[in-house]
C-alpha cells in the first residue's frame, strides 16, 4: 500500500494496538490518552515493538526502534509516524 498523502490518528492507533497486543480490560483507550505515557497504559516495550511492526506493514513506512521504545506517549508516537508518512514520495 502507497502511504501517499494518508496520515495516522489516534483512531489507527488505537486499532493497531487492540488488534497486535490486545488491551488489558483495566485500559480505557477510549479516554484521553493521548499524553498518557504507554507503559501506564499497559504497553511495555515488546508490546511496542509489535505495535510498530504493525504500523510498518499497514502504512508502507520504516520506523527506528527508538522511535518505538522511546515515544513515550500516544501523541508522540502519532506525530513520528506521521513525519515519517510525510517523507515517503508519492507515486
Amino acid at each position: 500500500m502507497s502511504s501517499g498523502n494518508r496520515t495516522f490518528d489516534l483512531g489507527d492507533l488505537k486499532r493497531i494496538l487492540k488488534e497486535g497486543v490486545g488491551a488489558d480490560e483495566s485500559v480505557d483507550l477510549e479516554g484521553d490518552i493521548l499524553d498518557v505515557d504507554f507503559e501506564a497504559l499497559g504497553y511495555e516495550s515488546l508490546a511496542m515493538l509489535e505495535t510498530g511492526t504493525r504500523i510498518e506493514r499497514e502504512f508502507d513506512i520504516t520506523l527506528e526502534d527508538e522511535t518505538l521504545t522511546e515515544t513515550a506517549t500516544p501523541r508522540r508516537l502519532i506525530e513520528a509516524v506521521n513525519v515519517q508518512l510525510r517523507s515517503v514520495p508519492t507515486v
